[in-house]
């Protein structure tokens, strides 16, 4: 069983048998944790949306915490209370094993990087902000070159099978907020995902199950309706 917790914007706690995972944490409550079990703490970049320096008081609780962070994070982490020894910084197009997680990043549209995790038979997704963003002021020119760039991203898991995705969905972007999950989806053979970066506008959920483009897909989208609120899912779902 594979238990989920949105916590709040790109902000969630996954937990398996022996080991949490916690990505792009900023603000919000955390259920009780297991101090048995290990803890893996994701940040995509330095926004400060998606990363806080109270990330590093966890492991004053959790003895078995490990940090993998955007290198962009790296010159703050370590000036306000990271211990270096337990933190990996991470950049685009890496491969790497970090106590028996083996973990992939793809290069951000944005800033920083995006997850591919995979752990005792499980696969976890999680984006930061790669997406395909759309800037209508930015211009035709920009607006093609982030797509190209989003594209050409997610190819790199074309096929994946993927357990539990997390996929922004920023309302911002208007009629092309779906954009990127879309692309997503269609290239990936993704069992849940969970939209996240929705700014607490929580009316995006009805917006996707009236998107034509979602029907082949709108079984696997998880509904969020606030924070705290948790999922569970089977291994295996199809």
């Amino acid at each position: 069983m594979i238990k989920v917790v949105y916590i709040e914007h790109s902000g969630f706690l996954v937990e398996l048998e022996d080991a949490y995972f916690l990505f792009d944490y900023y603000r919000g409550e955390l259920p009780e944790l297991d101090q048995g079990k290990k803890l893996f703490i994701f940040a995509s970049h330095a926004h400060q949306d998606h990363y806080q320096r109270k990330i590093f008081e966890f492991e004053e609780k959790m003895p078995h915490t490990c940090y993998i962070l955007s290198k962009d994070i790296k010159r703050d982490a370590l000036k306000h209370g990271g211990q270096e020894e337990k933190i990996r910084f991470v950049k685009p197009e890496e491969e790497l094993d970090v106590n028996g997680c083996r973990i992939q990043t793809l290069r951000s549209t944005d800033e920083g990087v995006a997850f591919l995790i995979r752990y005792q038979g499980v696969s976890l997704y999680h984006a930061g902000d790669l997406n395909a963003w759309y800037w209508e002021e930015e211009g035709d020119d920009y607006v093609n070159m982030m797509r190209r760039n989003y594209e050409r991203e997610i190819q790199k898991i074309d096929g994946e099978t993927i357990d539990v995705a997390f996929v922004p969905v920023d309302p911002r972007l208007e009629g092309q907020y779906a954009e990127g999950l879309d692309f997503f989806m269609r290239h990936t053979w993704t069992k849940c995902v969970f939209p996240m970066h929705f700014w607490n506008d929580y009316g995006i959920f009805e917006r996707l199950k009236k998107e034509t483009n979602t029907v082949e897909y709108r079984d696997r989208i998880m509904e969020i309706r606030k924070p705290g609120q948790d999922f569970e899912i089977r291994e295996g779902r199809k």
